[in-house]
């Protein structure tokens, strides 16, 4: 089979999740014996878009960089509805491969004629719900005014007043009804792309049922859950006294960071411990917080965590704590972990329910509820036991190799579909 990846960065410009999740698996399709093909902009290179864009491979995997430069979040925005090189350039690279299949991975920053393209070619198209994009310009449905869910467009009032937040300008209300139209069209353009799509894939229940809310036709939507590429052997578990906690992530103040630190705050000083893996510089100022707020000795920050140590750095830890505040839409960290047989303590909301069973897997807390969670901390340190419960209750996770099957057959059904 021919495929071809649409995604709005990669690796190793920009390391994310949904950039992870596309590498992982356009190799292991190569590896399969499928011609992939990457198609994504390129925020390091500068030089002019040419419509014949020239592509390099890594390991079998042809990339098509388009060089766009660092954009502001407007620019951004804007490249949705107007973007003529990068039009032109896929254009060419869709001629170019002539893919059996696309696979949208994210549409942020890319225009949306893109789709127009495909359409025209008569290819079918796959897309996976990675965020929330398609519903909420923001992708988090997350506000940016006030830092709270969102449960979605009123009037597109609410999307008008997110976006002057993000530009600074979070009490300009005057301009909010000129902006709602904006938003409203935005959605009027995103909107039919859900429905024109052969098939979408949901990495949990939970994500699928948000688009759902959209009259997404039910039998095109597919829960596959992200599978994890476990090594073989794990690295051996440490051995070491007390409690020794994890938390590894983005740091942001969704990911209710600050709480966890709150609750390790008034916990005794002896035998707790708390690593805090992720990229202190993405927001310093909420970082620089943290840093001022942690007062217990036990707490460390250790950087961003390489996907290569990560195995190591589960291996060292009893725990993982997953304190987020708004509606992940599948937590990897959690696979990962579980992966590893390290038990999880996660705020009870959006997807992570469907991931973490109290007093199986691990155990839930109310999102932002400082005292629940040390509650939580404090006795899986006075009572090891529990940890112990726990971690033998940590069933067999889904591997990449199980996602990768699964994805191959919803391709083939939306080949079938569409011939």
């Amino acid at each position: 089979m021919h495929i071809l990846h649409i995604i709005h960065q990669y690796l190793p410009e920009k390391i994310g999740g949904t950039e992870l999740y596309t590498q992982t698996l356009a190799r292991h399709q190569v590896a399969q014996g499928h011609a992939v093909a990457v198609f994504t902009p390129s925020t390091a290179d500068r030089s002019p878009i040419t419509h014949h864009p020239s592509s390099f491979t890594d390991n079998g995997l042809r990339i098509y960089r388009i060089p766009v430069g660092e954009r502001s979040p407007t620019a951004v925005f804007g490249s949705s509805f107007h973007h003529p090189a990068l039009d032109q350039a896929f254009a060419h690279v869709l001629a170019q491969e002539q893919p059996d299949l696309v696979h949208i991975q994210h549409l942020m920053g890319l225009p949306l004629s893109l789709v127009g393209h495909i359409r025209r070619a008569g290819i079918p198209m796959v897309l996976t719900l990675h965020d929330y994009w398609y519903v909420c310009a923001n992708a988090q449905l997350l506000t940016n005014y006030d830092e709270t869910i969102c449960e979605g467009p009123r009037w597109w009032l609410n999307c008008a007043h997110c976006a002057l937040a993000r530009i600074g300008r979070r009490n300009a209300y005057p301009l909010i009804p000129a902006l709602a139209p904006l938003f409203a069209y935005r959605h009027g353009r995103l909107h039919p792309i859900l429905h024109q799509a052969a098939a979408l894939i949901a990495p949990t229940r939970f994500t699928a049922n948000i688009y759902k809310q959209m009259n997404v036709p039910p039998e095109r939507l597919h829960v596959i859950p992200h599978g994890i590429d476990v090594p073989t052997p794990l690295p051996p578990r440490s051995t070491h006294e007390g409690l020794h906690i994890a938390y590894i992530g983005g740091i942001a103040p969704q990911k209710g960071v600050h709480v966890l630190i709150a609750a390790v705050n008034a916990l005794p000083a002896d035998g707790m411990r708390l690593t805090i893996y992720g990229d202190l510089a993405a927001f310093p100022e909420y970082a620089a917080s943290l840093q001022q707020q942690a007062t217990h000795p036990g707490v460390t920050f250790a950087g961003q965590l390489p996907h290569a140590h990560l195995w190591a750095a589960l291996a060292d830890v009893d725990l993982v704590v997953v304190p987020t505040l708004w509606y992940e839409t599948a937590s990897l960290i959690v696979q990962e972990a579980f992966a590893a047989g390290v038990p999880v303590v996660a705020s009870d909301i959006g997807v992570l329910p469907e991931r973490v069973r109290p007093g199986v897997n691990g155990l839930l807390f109310p999102p932002g509820d400082v005292a629940a969670l040390q509650d939580h901390l404090r006795q899986l340190k006075d009572q090891p036991q529990r940890l112990a419960v726990l971690r033998a209750g940590i069933e067999p996770v889904f591997t990449i190799a199980a996602h990768v099957a699964a994805v191959a057959a919803v391709y083939t059904a939306s080949l079938n579909k569409h011939s």
